[in-house]
């Protein structure tokens, strides 16, 4: 395909590598769905009617119509099928829908990953589509009303997910924090409040997620209040920062779980307390804690800590002393899940991302369409989380086998006499 490339190396629709890149796009599409119907065709080529003709043949191609893509907007014209069976229990001709490419495509997933953030960003719905169009090079099938449709859909998603059963999922162990994204929310100081859990096949999922206040024990307690209403259990171990807000709440609705302060949060904290010069040394001592082969070396690396930096700075060793059984309890669990259990990093690394790509924003905005926008890019990002390490280990763990310096101790010691 010719193209008149100007001095600087762009063209009418952009530069020569977007039409590259958008070239190639339709080019491995196509393959991907001329593919998907010829295999779709030799499966059912046994299928023939009375007089032995196939049932199932190409006829010819669709219309063209555009795919919004990352790589930009690329037209399609998608092969056509006329499948003649006949479906029993309704009576009516059966049909062939593309995986690649439903009827009913117009822009690819990642774009919806896009709207979300542009959103928290503080794009208005109408701002989006001069936006897009300097990113794709065209904004094709983004208009503002298909925004507000997106928009309208995502909350009705989140509702749904917020008034979800949990009584058909254990959650063994979860993470919770309080996330501040700066994002369009009513009230300056509010922030979401996270749940997330592992389930005890070991895969990560959300669990709740709304707004409120960080600190506050209201606002923990009616999320944890909710959830033990749709029918979760109490998890076996819970991990989350020192706010006592959460921790409060914990007490409240689910008092039989098991505490597990943050590690990140707890060696920020602690080393806030301690002038520079100290800080690289400090930061060796506690990493010496909860590296520790077991939970005795790291309760002799807590002496250890304590004895070195008790004298001059007493209030730094105050914050991991006092703090030592809920920070050392990851210790009584298997050692391939300790990695997992001893910071909220499963809740800060999803959300790291948004944190870099939002900021304050001028407006309010709608609590509900926030909310539906980080509900949405979190659940993007739950179908790239990794399982827990050993996650057969995680159904035991409920079931409440006993677990000695992180191994699972098949039956107990038989006394000598």
């Amino acid at each position: 395909m010719l193209r008149v490339v100007n001095a600087d190396g762009t063209t009418e629709t952009g530069s020569l590598i977007d039409d590259i890149v958008r070239e190639g796009a339709r080019r491995m599409l196509a393959a991907a769905l001329e593919a998907e119907v010829n295999s779709y065709i030799s499966e059912l080529a046994d299928q023939r009617d009375e007089r032995g003709r196939r049932l199932v043949v190409r006829n010819g191609h669709h219309q063209p119509r555009k795919v919004t893509t990352a790589a930009g907007v690329i037209e399609v014209k998608a092969p056509r099928v006329n499948d003649k069976r006949i479906n029993e229990a309704t009576g009516e001709r059966k049909r062939f829908s593309s995986v690649i490419l439903p009827p009913w495509c117009r822009k690819s997933p990642k774009i919806s990953e896009v709207l979300p953030l542009l959103y928290l960003h503080g794009l208005s719905s109408g701002d989006f589509v001069p936006a897009l169009e300097q990113f794709l090079g065209s904004s094709a099938g983004l208009s503002p009303a298909t925004v507000t449709r997106l928009t309208t859909q995502w909350q009705a998603d989140h509702k749904a997910f917020s008034e979800r059963d949990l009584s058909a999922t254990d959650y063994v162990y979860v993470w919770a924090d309080g996330i501040h994204l700066r994002i369009r929310l009513e009230e300056a100081k509010a922030a979401v409040l996270v749940v997330m859990g592992v389930r005890a096949d070991g895969t990560k999922e959300l669990i709740a997620m709304a707004d409120g206040y960080r600190e506050s024990s209201e606002s923990w307690a009616s999320l944890l209040r909710d959830c033990q209403r749709r029918g979760m259990r109490a998890p076996v171990l819970a991990v989350a920062d020192g706010a006592l807000g959460f921790w409060n709440a914990l007490n409240e609705v689910f008092p039989e779980t098991r505490h597990q302060r943050c590690w990140v949060h707890k060696t920020a904290n602690c080393l806030d307390s301690l002038p520079k010069s100290a800080q690289p040394a400090a930061k060796k001592a506690i990493q010496d804690v909860y590296n520790a082969e077991d939970k005795e070396h790291a309760a002799a690396a807590v002496k250890a800590f304590a004895k070195q930096y008790g004298a001059k700075f007493p209030k730094a060793v105050k914050k991991i002393v006092d703090d030592e059984d809920e920070l050392l309890a990851f210790y009584d669990f298997p050692a391939e899940h300790w990695i997992h259990l001893r910071t909220t990093n499963p809740i800060e690394s999803t959300f790291a991302t948004v944190r870099l790509r939002t900021k304050v924003t001028k407006g309010a905005g709608s609590r509900a369409a926030a909310l539906a926008m980080v509900f949405k890019l979190v659940e993007s990002a739950q179908a790239r989380w990794r399982a827990v390490n050993a996650p057969h280990l995680v159904a035991l763990v409920r079931a409440g086998a006993r677990i000695e310096r992180g191994q699972l101790v098949e039956r107990p010691q038989s006394t000598v006499a």
